[in-house]
């Protein structure tokens, strides 16, 4: 089940954004940079904000929060900001799962574009998002450490 994510679900979406980062940056970045407290904060702000906008799906399996996803427009810009899945669920469709669920909602929005930034590091996410549809974005293909990809949505036909 997808559904919006609430405050209530606050905890287990930092808890699960700090398992599934963990698993890209440990033996990239400096532990601090993605485990640090000051991180986890300014995580978990940030995941307050998104919920409180309503721009937060969450994947449910099993009564626990196995995936999320977060968007916005940044710029005039839609962007996907995060999508993560619990490591020890991985390969069981709830990535895609989620991606189509954004999907549909930049659609009902009318959004045509979407950016996102991808950890370079991370070649697990991008074959995911290139089997999405992503694609290295012409304009700003990189920022700093990280790839910046592009789909764009072809509008729905009736």
């Amino acid at each position: 089940m997808i559904r919006l994510a609430t405050a209530a679900d606050l905890d287990a979406v930092v808890a699960l954004h700090t398992e599934a980062r963990a698993t890209y940056y440990r033996g990239h970045l400096p532990d601090a940079d993605f485990l640090g407290p000051e991180e986890i904060a300014r995580s978990r702000a940030g995941w307050a904000a998104a919920v409180d906008r309503g721009a937060v799906l969450c994947a449910v399996r099993d009564g626990e929060i196995a995936g999320i996803a977060a968007y916005g427009e940044r710029e005039g810009l839609m962007h996907l900001t995060q999508l993560h899945v619990l490591p020890a669920r991985w390969r069981a469709g709830i990535g895609a799962e989620l991606h189509a669920a954004c999907v549909e909602k930049w659609r009902a929005a009318g959004v045509t574009t979407v950016r996102l930034d991808v950890f370079d590091k991370n070649e697990r996410a991008q074959a995911f998002y290139t089997a999405q549809g992503w694609t290295p974005d012409p304009q700003t293909p990189r920022h700093g450490d990280h790839l910046v990809l592009r789909l764009t949505l072809a509008a729905e036909t009736e």
